[in-house]
């Protein structure tokens, strides 16, 4: 690049100074146009990294779902199972143990605690206290 416009009345360096121009409006309107473009083009990076966290969030979301709805599932067998072992007991126990436990639960006491009949059923073994154990009709 010369450092130098040569001298003269509208000669050589006119003409330099008119290409000057020249290329500084080209390089300004491109440097418009590709700053516009290039805002689109970020613009559509954006949007399309807004899309991929849409798409993993979904997919994410998609997975805990089905995951709750497994423990959804395992709760109600699990409610199911324990409803069956309590209408057993309920069934098993003496009126006077029903109404130790009615007693317990209406004071707020643990109906876990010393007032335990003799000799407990163990939960899900399906074994029958001893008639010995009964005293009176049963429920």
């Amino acid at each position: 690049m010369r450092e130098k416009w040569p001298a003269g009345p509208g000669g050589a360096q006119a003409g330099d100074a008119m290409a000057l121009k020249l290329l500084f409006r080209e390089l300004e309107k491109h440097l418009k146009s590709s700053s516009g473009a290039s805002v689109v083009a970020i613009d559509n990076k954006i949007e399309q990294a807004m899309d991929l966290v849409k798409s993993h969030l979904m997919y994410a979301v998609r997975e805990e779902v089905e995951v709750l709805k497994e423990q959804i599932k395992e709760l109600i067998e699990r409610n199911t199972q324990l409803e069956q072992e309590n209408n057993l007991l309920k069934n098993l126990a003496s009126p006077e143990q029903m109404a130790q436990f009615q007693a317990q639960v209406q004071t707020g006491g643990s109906p876990t605690g010393a007032a335990q009949p003799a000799a407990p059923v163990p939960v899900g073994t399906g074994q029958v206290p001893p008639p010995s154990q009964s005293s009176g009709t049963s429920a």
